[in-house]
């Protein structure tokens, strides 16, 4: 397997490679290519009323990696933002790196290749590069809890991938003994997990399980409480912080751009939401400056194990993953 020492080498040397205005790519233990930054999706119905357009928009300024769910909603609308700029010739199919992942309520072995060719149908593609388990626990349509092990779930994953449905297979909201169980009683390690990490949720020891075992993290809510409208007892960083406002006069860089360097250069890909085109380029401008590793020391210190999303609901499931790293 990769070690973390050799996934950081090829990620530093992607930088050499990486063509103006996009992403530079790394390699996942698969073999397959992944833009090391993300289009995130999730949101509002009124977010998904615009996706379309977005895609088109993050596209134009230079994203190639799009993550979404069958839980957002959202895919026909991704979808046709895939067609659009395709049809516009601004990309080809294979430019694009399309992620969509697993709900709770298709965790039956025999359940994920027909829920993957729904979510097909639906953004309009043949494949996608990379489909996730969205979390280890199942759950019945009600919504209630079912008890499916993630083992059987992971072998219909391996089948979506053995009949090119999906080119990469991964996780995400796993911790390390969940993947580790997978590593040592199935036949594909999961190229990926997806994880909320962020200033206040830094996620040192599972992110570096997880690069230890050559499967790459992908970054969620990446900026954190840095703008909280709703918690009242939002922890730091929030986007005026003197620390992050430092670091960025320094680059002549904003905050958010200081934080979404910070998790590429802890070697993790984040995956920002916005649905502002401005916004969308300011989150993609952030190749041409690198932390140095006090930097990184210091935001880690940040730290609070504060989530952004409330997991309580589901603490009580015996496959709920966020009681250890």
């Amino acid at each position: 397997m990769m070690s973390r020492f050799t996934f950081t080498l090829c990620l530093f040397a992607a930088f050499d490679a990486v063509k103006a205005g996009e992403a530079p790519k790394i390699r996942l233990n698969d073999g397959n290519m992944i833009p090391i930054l993300a289009l995130g999706t999730y949101g509002s119905d009124e977010d998904r009323a615009k996706m379309r357009q977005t895609v088109n928009d993050a596209v134009e300024v230079g994203y190639r990696h799009i993550d979404t769910a069958a839980l957002y909603n959202n895919e026909v609308e991704i979808g046709q933002g895939i067609a659009d700029v395709i049809g516009k010739g601004l990309v080809r199919r294979e430019d694009l790196f399309i992620t969509t992942k697993l709900w709770n309520d298709k965790h039956a072995c025999e359940q994920v290749v027909p829920a993957l060719n729904e979510s097909l149908s639906r953004l309009g593609l043949d494949y996608v590069d990379l489909y996730l388990i969205h979390t280890p626990g199942s759950q019945k349509a009600d919504g209630s809890f079912d008890y499916i092990d993630y083992l059987e779930t992971w072998l219909g994953m391996q089948e979506a991938k053995k009949l090119g449905l999906a080119r990469s297979i991964g996780v995400s909201n796993f911790n390390s003994q969940q993947i580790k169980r997978i590593i040592d009683n199935c036949e594909i390690v999961p190229a990926v997990n997806e994880i909320e990490v962020h200033p206040a949720l830094t996620q040192e020891r599972l992110i570096a399980f997880c690069q230890n075992m050559g499967i790459t993290v992908m970054a969620y809510s990446p900026f954190g409480f840095l703008v909280s409208r709703e918690v009242d007892d939002a922890p730091p960083p929030r986007i005026d912080d003197p620390t992050l406002v430092a670091i960025g006069q320094k680059y002549g860089k904003t905050t958010s751009q200081v934080v979404l360097r910070y998790l590429i250069d802890r070697g993790t890909i984040p995956i920002p939401k916005s649905t502002n085109k401005r916004r969308l380029q300011q989150n993609i401008d952030m190749f041409d400056f690198k932390l140095t590793p006090e930097e990184i020391v210091t935001i880690n210190k940040f730290n609070q194990n504060r989530r952004i999303f409330d997991t309580s609901y589901w603490k009580d499931h015996p496959h709920y993953p966020f009681n250890i790293d």
